[in-house]
């Protein structure tokens, strides 16, 4: 698995988690807590694999950008969450500076 693949399952695996720890209600419910514990875990094995060619603050980056974006997507969708102005002018900033710095900075290479 290339790198980059290994990052972008990191993300979903993260993101599968996050979205099931709101369901956990507190670790009281076992089948969203598993998946909380599988998701999490899952999502730092990938985002190790990941950083064996990915500089930790590119990864890392990127995995909050997106991770971000996304969870904040499913919040919408799925909670029912709003989401402001300024919180989606936020969104689109961190989205943009992931986006530089993975097209323009040397520092991913």
């Amino acid at each position: 698995m290339t790198p980059w693949l290994s990052l972008a399952v990191a993300i979903v695996c993260e993101v599968v988690g996050t979205s099931a720890l709101q369901a956990s209600a507190g670790f009281t419910r076992p089948l969203p807590s598993l998946l909380v514990a599988a998701g999490y875990g899952l999502a730092f094995y990938f985002l190790s694999q990941a950083l064996t060619s990915i500089p930790l603050g590119t990864a890392y980056a990127i995995w909050s950008g997106v991770g971000v974006a996304l969870i904040s997507a499913i919040g919408w969708i799925v909670y029912g969450q709003k989401l402001d102005l300024a919180a989606i002018a936020g969104i689109v900033l961190i989205t943009a500076g992931v986006l530089v710095i993975h097209l323009f900075s040397g520092t991913h290479a």
